[in-house]
């Protein structure tokens, strides 16, 4: 994948090749960081098993991708949710490749029919104890100037479908003993800026519904938290660079050194497979106290500026 990011040098992430490409100008090409067994925390859980189904939203790359791989690499079965259909078919050789077992469904989250119909399929495949809303894109702009169908599209596939998953999911997970929902949150859960405005709310909303479900949920055994994270090495953070160049007037590294990397007391993002391991361990045994909480690996963005 290629997009164009004026003036941003060679070296400043790791896993990204700077290449000219027309006129002078710098394309970046995103690349997946290198995969290796020995970067997948692997858990003891009795639960983790091929019996019990773990989905996942938006595995076409990224982080639903790594919680596939992960996840399938401590051998729960996994089923992959996107409209990505060539990634979500390549995310199913890369999670085969480490021995896992992943089905892969393409469907658009945004249409309740299909999330309907989906999880009726996916109960025939194993008892549902584990889901991870993962899926989710990114629109910058003022709130002047924010189109309402991108409002609405942002809405629907980031907070109303995790809800209606939530929805769909939790009493086969209360009939199989318990399970546990996960959602994918941010910095932006915590914090807000400027012109993320919707992502902002979405990431907010995904922390009352993590906390409602617990407090629901209780006898059931059904729990469920948040995870937020800084900026992570993938299409949807990587895009954003040229784009807030532009609207902030300043170049490609200053958003990188100063906007992304700034308050991170790590001054580097993290990998996709390091969020994988946090999502899958807090599913674990070992993150059964993690009621309604948030997961916070942020660099030290959030608590220490």
């Amino acid at each position: 994948m290629l997009s164009r990011t004026p003036g941003l040098k060679t070296g400043v992430f790791r896993d990204i090749k700077m290449t000219y490409i027309i006129k002078g100008e710098f394309f970046m090409k995103i690349i997946e960081p290198e995969l290796k067994t020995e970067d997948i925390l692997i858990v003891d859980d009795r639960n983790f098993n091929q019996k019990n189904v773990c989905i996942i939203t938006g595995c076409g790359s990224g982080i639903g991708r790594a919680v596939a791989i992960v996840a399938g690499t401590n051998d729960l079965t996994v089923v992959g949710l996107d409209i990505n259909e060539f990634g979500g078919n390549k995310t199913v050789e890369i999670v085969k490749s480490f021995g896992g077992s992943m089905k892969f469904f393409k469907v658009d989250l945004t249409k309740d029919n299909e999330l309907k119909e989906v999880v009726k399929q996916i109960n025939d495949i194993g008892k549902i104890k584990y889901l991870s809303n993962i899926a989710g894109i990114q629109y910058i702009n003022a709130i002047q100037h924010f189109p309402m169908e991108k409002y609405d599209l942002m809405q629907n596939l980031m907070l109303r479908a995790p809800f209606l998953l939530s929805q769909l999911t939790i009493p086969y997970m209360s009939a199989a003993g318990g399970g546990v929902i996960v959602n994918m949150a941010s910095i932006h859960a915590h914090i807000c800026t400027k012109h993320k405005s919707v992502y902002n709310i979405t990431k907010f909303g995904l922390k009352a519904l993590s906390q409602s479900i617990s407090a629901e949920y209780e006898e059931t055994k059904v729990r469920s938290f948040t995870v937020s994270t800084g900026f992570v090495r993938t299409p949807l953070a990587l895009n954003q660079i040229a784009v807030q160049a532009e609207q902030r007037g300043i170049t490609s590294d200053r958003v990188v050194e100063d906007v992304m990397m700034g308050k991170s007391r790590i001054k580097e993002m993290m990998s996709p497979i390091e969020v994988g391991n946090l999502i899958v361990f807090g599913m674990s045994r070992h993150g059964r106290y993690i009621m309604g909480g948030d997961l916070l690996a942020d660099g030290g963005m959030v608590k220490t500026y």
